[in-house]
């Protein structure tokens, strides 16, 4: 029966929340959609639990589940839609995923050549980044720096540490709460490399510090 009960309760809020590509026109679900189904269907599991698996009370969990699914798929889609527009032509790519929406910086615009001091002409960037992270003051900033295999390990590592501090540390001057902020260095450790590490142009891919943000 419980069963039954979610796979209706899918096509029923799923049909509810396509958006339609702007690009192809093609018919796709949104992330808050995506968001709403899945609070839904934890919250008809717990609501079905507590009531003995009937339906009745399947429904009046799904119902809190989905207002709750919806808001933090909301919260993380306006975040989006707004840094997009910020940092459109900036170098900085917006990511999301299921779980958190993460902005690339690769580290050749960012930060000068071997150094951790920031780039002049990016600070306008993370000042962009900083105007919406205190708009939406409910997710945790974790900024993660990377490095490419080039150079000394070692020197690899503290180079990726120091620039992570220095992302964090210009946030808090702008009014970021450092209870929200997380930084730390991960240097050139392969399982991190998102290229081909063997090209010069994997390897500027590679030098990089992400800004990854989750819903508190």
């Amino acid at each position: 029966m419980l069963r039954k009960f979610l796979l209706g309760l899918m096509v029923f809020i799923l049909s509810g929340c396509t958006t339609t590509d702007p690009y192809t026109g093609e018919k796709k679900f949104s992330n808050t959609g995506i968001s709403t189904f899945l609070g839904a269907a934890g919250g008809a599991v717990i609501g079905a639990v507590a009531s003995g698996g009937k339906a009745k009370g399947a429904l009046i969990g799904a119902g809190v589940g989905a207002v709750g699914g919806a808001v933090a798929g909301s919260y993380l889609d306006k975040q989006e839609t707004e840094l997009r527009n910020q940092l459109r032509n900036s170098g900085v790519r917006v990511v999301r995923t299921k779980k958190n929406l993460q902005l690339i910086m690769p580290g050749h615009i960012t930060f000068k050549q071997g150094s951790a001091d920031i780039n002049s002409n990016f600070y306008s960037v993370l000042r962009s980044i900083s105007i919406v992270l205190k708009k939406y003051n409910k997710t945790l900033v974790n900024i993660s720096g990377y490095a490419s295999s080039e150079g000394n390990p070692t020197y690899n590592q503290r180079l990726s540490e120091k620039r992570a501090r220095s992302v964090a540390k210009y946030f808090k001057s702008q009014g970021i709460k450092k209870q929200r902020l997380i930084d730390k260095g991960f240097g050139s450790r392969p399982e991190y490399f998102i290229a081909d590490n063997s090209t010069p142009e994997g390897r500027v891919a590679n030098r990089r510090v992400t800004i990854s943000l989750t819903e508190l």
